[in-house]
């Protein structure tokens, strides 16, 4: 089976999945490299893994998630958090990286999910 990684965002303020949270994936080297801009499906997930097979390399990688876009767009002011960067790194591209961020305006927290 094919490694792959993904990630969700669960919205503590609510108890619901975050929805419409835009998230950047980057690949951290010599130069940083933005691979992709999703934006998280009504289940606070993207609607495809962010990286699949030949696609997921060892290597660092940094998913930006763009909390206070979506507190505001919620009407709920973010004047603590602007984008959380989560940096992390994949050693093995044959198994399943998930790397969830459950988040307030005020606060967040990751791990490694599977």
């Amino acid at each position: 089976m094919p490694g792959k990684l993904s990630t969700h965002v669960l919205d503590l303020t609510t108890g619901k999945p975050a929805g419409g949270m835009t998230i950047e994936l980057w690949q951290h080297g010599a130069k940083p490299k933005r691979i992709k801009i999703v934006t998280t499906n009504a289940d606070g997930r993207t609607d495809a893994p962010l990286l699949v097979g030949a696609a997921l390399a060892v290597g660092t990688y940094e998913l930006t998630f763009w909390v206070a876009d979506y507190f505001t767009a919620h009407g709920v002011a973010c004047t603590f958090l602007d984008r959380v960067p989560i940096r992390f790194a994949i050693t093995d591209v044959t198994v399943g990286y998930h790397v969830p961020l459950l988040v307030t305006p005020w606060a967040y927290n990751t791990y490694r999910g599977s």
